[in-house]
């Protein structure tokens, strides 16, 4: 076997734990050392050795083993070398008060290669200068690949980045908002390129549907909705909020005018936007926040707009939504006062795709007793918004199915909420929510039987328990 072959050996053994942690997010990522700490007070191994980079790194070596020509046995045998390796490293960096998961040229590499190099000796041809040069190929490509992982995906884009580093947030936030894109890459987005605009949409063209779609999402219309409450502040009965919220702004020519003329002259007490703002999840975001600032010069709320971050908002549009008027909550809460009453506004980074919500923060200066308003993109983590303390739920993110069949409703919704939050008013175990379908489209610019919608929603107070109506 060549010099090379186990040099891709060793990398894919070592990569396969970040691999996992990056396809799996924060699940099974419990500490193997439980958080204990040595006689020096610091870590015994640190956040980042898991289970699930032990075991990631042995399925690794089972699955290539018989590539290499060694067998499943001896290739998750080296697989486990490998992770001991890293193991041991890690405790000695420890010791040496070196930050966890920062790389050390040397140091990281020569156990993670030596060990499994060493198991895997015997059954490999290898003259031991073959075995050395590998190893001595293995040091330096490893750390410059884990040095780009990690400057790449745990790196934060500037000061007072607002969100927890993660690398699966990184890497999508790279994705969609920081690599250029030439023509023949974004081909490489199925769903949002290949699968909308050139199948679906010439799809709807050859059927002679297509104009008549964005003609109906050119009939969005603003939609009274009564929330009624028992426990809603007296001095809020009659509170208006507009909820823009999946605007695609740059999606449809004549969508912006037509928005405009939906909620010109509408004073409201509240106005939330609830993410969304431009076509793609990728490219440009100037000409959608054009559109935005053009908008909102057109609306008059009493206690300003605020804003939340959608799938197709990139974090460096914050600063651009500010400049529009628009004060973002990035898990964040604002108090609204009427009089001696209040109620609270939450709102948290998008649930869906980047998957950055954070209720515990978003809800840690909220009062126990308070009447709270929850602001996310999506309805997907109404049990957790309903678990502190929600009163009232506002999302979008589904546009209500966007394409839905007569009698069945929505072909999708593109969210992992069950489907009685996929449009309209709903309740789970006292609060109240409200799903809008949004005012534009996203992939293909067309609406079948699913009007889009600007919700006005008026709070109400009751004396009982009543029933929500559209």
């Amino acid at each position: 076997m060549g010099v090379v072959a186990v040099v891709l050996f060793l990398l894919w053994v070592n990569f396969a734990p970040f691999l996992a942690r990056l396809v799996l997010g924060q699940r099974l990522g419990r500490p193997l050392d439980g958080g204990a700490t040595a006689w020096d007070g610091q870590p015994l191994l640190g956040p980042h050795k898991t289970a699930r980079g032990v075991v990631a790194g042995v399925a690794a070596g089972a699955l290539v083993g018989p590539l290499l020509g060694v067998g499943a046995a001896a290739g998750s045998a080296a697989g486990l070398a490998a992770m001991a390796g890293d193991l041991a490293t890690s405790f000695l960096k420890r010791r040496l008060k070196y930050s966890s998961g920062l790389p050390r040229a040397g140091l990281d590499q020569f156990l993670e290669g030596a060990l499994p190099l060493a198991v895997l000796y015997p059954s490999l041809e290898l003259a031991p200068w073959q075995a050395l040069l590998a190893l001595a190929l293995f040091v330096p490509v490893s750390f410059a690949g884990s040095a780009f992982w990690h400057y790449v995906l745990y790196r934060p884009p500037g000061a007072g980045y607002p969100r927890i580093v993660r690398a699966t947030t990184r890497l999508r936030e790279w994705r969609a908002c920081h690599a250029p894109l030439a023509r023949w890459q974004t081909w490489l987005n199925f769903e949002s390129y290949v699968c909308y605009r050139v199948v679906m949409a010439r799809a709807f063209r050859l059927l002679g549907w297509y104009e008549r779609g964005v003609a109906n999402v050119l009939a969005v219309r603003v939609r009274p909705v009564d929330l009624e409450f028992p426990d809603l502040p007296g001095a809020f009965e009659g509170y208006r909020v507009l909820l823009l919220t999946d605007l695609h702004l740059d999606g449809v020519p004549a969508l912006t005018e037509t928005l405009v003329e939906q909620v010109q002259g509408c004073e409201v007490d509240l106005c939330l936007v609830g993410g969304d703002v431009r076509m793609e999840m990728y490219g440009p975001m100037a000409p959608a926040l054009r559109h935005l600032r053009r908008l909102l010069g057109h609306v008059r709320a009493r206690d300003g707009v605020f804003g939340v971050l959608g799938n197709h908002d990139c974090i460096e549009m914050l600063p651009e939504f500010e400049a529009a008027g628009v004060t973002m909550l990035v898990n964040e809460a604002r108090e609204l006062r009427r009089g001696g009453d209040a109620v609270w506004l939450v709102g948290v980074d998008d649930p869906h795709y980047y998957r950055c919500h954070d209720l515990p923060l978003a809800f840690r200066k909220v009062p126990g007793n308070a009447f709270t308003l929850f602001l996310a993109h999506s309805p997907e983590v109404y049990r957790e918004a309903a678990g502190h303390g929600a009163r009232v739920y506002l999302c979008g993110h589904t546009h209500g199915g966007q394409i839905c069949l007569p009698r069945i409703g929505p072909l999708f919704t593109h969210s992992h909420a069950p489907r009685f939050t996929a449009a309209g008013p709903w309740e789970y175990r006292g609060m109240v929510g409200y799903t809008s379908r949004g005012a534009g489209a996203s992939g293909v610019p067309v609406r079948f039987h699913c009007p889009g919608e600007i919700p006005l929603i008026t709070l109400r107070r009751v004396s009982a328990p009543g029933r929500n109506s559209p």
